[in-house]
């Protein structure tokens, strides 16, 4: 079955239910009875034994004697009262906790400083076998790559300001229509790109992203502007520092030239101001949570963008826009600056047109800062080599989906049950046709890569229950948004059906420490497991959904996303609605995507292989036609 985040999170979220934190049941039935007895609210509410028993049967533990009953209530007691403490701290959402996670040690991925190091096609900064030369209309560059872009900048053939203004007013034409900018820095960028212009001009280079306009994701904070994280309630918060990310791509000669939409607090397309769309169908989404990213990218509207992924958020809307997302290792890059959701999953990354484009960014972003604990001193060694490289394929994922088989109607249905059912199998129709038809695409990605002298070696995910692990995710982020619960500021967020963000941080509240702990031990079991396939390969060959993009979120192995072609004018339809559940909807002349895997802080194999499947397919040249 393919797996989403966002399906994942639902389901998760409602799994919690079965087993919630004793304590945190004990209390809501003890408010809920001191409610209905029309006691003073003020006080404390009273925990009795009758209220551990019914608190027992919704936690699935106990029967308790009344003795231990009794030593509970006079604990419980206690330790309601260390957590409203803790809580009068006012925790801001930039405190860490007292841990940190490593998905391997510092000795086993290098030590010593950063060596980014660039192909020689890159430190040319020349397109192998292709002069570049200025166009008539500067227009015409919306769509070139970074290496593209830096060329003509290095060879004083455009100007920064020129190509800054060119993206300025395109992020300005498409936003009516698309919805991913949220605040442009244009008075900065501007400022920017004249330095870049004039440090060129005095033969002061800083490398291939001098002079390239990009766009940051509205969870990195910039100083003197919002840095609204998508969400209502945060709309005009400011944070007077520039996140890390930010000072190197400043550091590097890049220009920021807006702040670009995510779903609120990182969760989906829709944000306080709409939602956005996907370029090559505005009908529908651009997915999650780096929208804004993947749809400016998309639509010619920076020379790149960067976004983060926690369980899905760059892979999903680079698969849904048709652009290329560098998922890197977990503890690559320094999050120092970004809106934390979950400490031990969050990783922030370049989406770009190329393949090559990624490694550039994420070149100039990688190592650490002294700030976040989690980074460490890997190298990232960017030679563009590929060759020598061995190659495995996810077998399973590229196995032809079976038949679809419906349920058979029950022999007491009612005329309403029926209908519900018919709607259902519809639905089930529709999507097993999609996935169906998306899986040529794989089919022939495989084909490809063995026609270019690539000797595919099968593989399997190690059997595990990663969904078992994703309420960590949860219920970090429910601690790092402790206070949208408590006070009720919640509401203010757009989206508030059962799989938002309001609703899963109020079932995190019941997911027990103790089931925290073991679920971390479970992945460590998982680390361990999916990194012993990198000792048999160098790099994973992967459809983008399923089960791998769970695991390896988990176990923080990084990933390259990458376009796979356009869906025919035979594709099925896509449905009427895009609820966002699925980023595979599609529907005629649509991209679909490819994944490719890498070990731990491996990333640069990843971008060289990468690199050359796309010199290999072109699809990364592909871009939708925008009115």
């Amino acid at each position: 079955m393919a797996l989403d985040r966002r399906g994942f999170l639902t389901a998760c979220s409602r799994a919690g239910i079965a087993s919630p934190l004793l304590p945190g049941v004990l209390y809501t039935l003890a408010v809920q009875a001191q409610e209905a007895a029309g006691a003073d609210q003020s006080k404390p509410p009273a925990i009795t034994p009758e209220i551990i028993d019914q608190a027992a049967v919704l936690a699935g533990v106990g029967p308790f004697t009344a003795e231990q009953k009794q030593m509970m209530i006079d604990g419980l007691v206690d330790d309601n009262g260390s957590g409203k403490a803790i809580r009068k701290l006012n925790l801001p959402n930039s405190v860490v906790p007292a841990f940190v996670f490593h998905p391997q040690s510092a000795a086993k991925a290098g030590s010593g400083d950063n060596c980014a190091r660039q192909s020689d096609a890159s430190a040319s900064h020349e397109p192998q076998g292709v002069p570049i030369a200025a166009p008539a209309r500067i227009e015409d560059l919306a769509f070139a790559t970074v290496t593209e872009l830096g060329t003509l900048l290095r060879t004083r053939k455009i100007t920064s300001l020129a190509l800054t203004q060119m993206y300025l007013a395109r992020l300005k034409r498409y936003d009516g229509e698309l919805h991913f900018v949220i605040t442009l820095t244009e008075e900065r960028a501007l400022a920017q790109a004249r330095a870049a212009d004039a440090e060129m001009a005095a033969g002061k280079y800083r490398g291939p992203l001098h002079g390239i306009p990009w766009g940051a994701k509205d969870l990195l904070a910039v100083k003197g502007y919002p840095t609204t994280w998508g969400a209502g309630g945060f709309e005009h918060q400011v944070i007077d520092e520039d996140a890390t990310v930010v000072q190197r791509l400043d550091a590097a000669g890049a220009v920021l030239v807006a702040k670009l939409t995510l779903g609120a607090l990182a969760m989906g397309d829709v944000w306080f101001g709409g939602r956005t769309r996907n370029p090559w169908n505005p009908r529908q989404g651009s997915s999650g949570s780096s929208a804004g990213p993947a749809s400016a990218v998309a639509a010619g509207c920076v020379g790149f963008a960067i976004g983060s992924e926690t369980l899905g958020s760059i892979s999903s809307p680079s698969t849904r826009c048709g652009v290329t997302g560098l998922r890197p290792t977990f503890g690559f890059v320094p999050r120092t600056g970004a809106m934390a959701l979950s400490w031990t999953m969050d990783k922030l990354g370049p989406i770009a047109r190329s393949a090559e484009d990624c490694a550039l960014v994420l070149a100039a972003v990688v190592g650490p800062d002294g700030k976040d604990t989690s980074v460490i001193p890997a190298p990232f060694d960017w030679n563009g080599d590929w060759r020598s490289l061995h190659v495995g394929y996810l077998k399973s994922g590229f196995d032809p989906i079976e038949a679809l088989k419906l349920p058979a109607a029950p022999a007491d249905e009612t005329a309403e049950q029926k209908s519900e059912r018919e709607r259902r199998n519809a639905e089930r129709k529709a999507t097993h046709a999609r996935r169906v038809y998306d899986q040529r695409y794989d089919f022939a990605a495989l084909e490809k890569l063995r026609a270019m002298g690539v000797n595919l070696i099968p593989l399997e995910l190690p059997r595990l229950p990663y969904g078992a692990m994703v309420p960590l995710l949860t219920a970090e982020a429910a601690a790092a948004f402790d206070e949208l619960t408590i006070t009720g500021r919640d509401r203010l967020l757009t989206a508030q059906g059962p799989e938002d963000w309001p609703n899963a941080f109020r079932v995190a509240r019941f997911y027990p420490a103790v089931d925290y702990i073991q679920a971390n031990r479970a992945r460590t079991l998982a680390v361990e497991q999916v990194s012993a396939l990198f000792h048999q390969v160098d790099i994973i060959v992967t459809p983008t959904p399923g089960e791998q993009l769970v695991a390896t979120n988990l176990t923080g192995h990084p990933a390259l996303i990458v376009p796979n072609g356009l869906r025919g004018a035979d594709a099925p339809r896509p449905p009427e609605t895009d609820t966002g559940d699925e980023d595979n909807i599609g529907g005629p002349g649509t991209p679909v995507s490819l994944t490719f895997l890498a070990g731990h802080y491996q990333d640069a194999k990843l971008a060289a292989f990468g690199r050359a499947y796309q010199q290999a397919t072109g699809f990364d040249k592909l871009h939708p036609k925008l009115n």
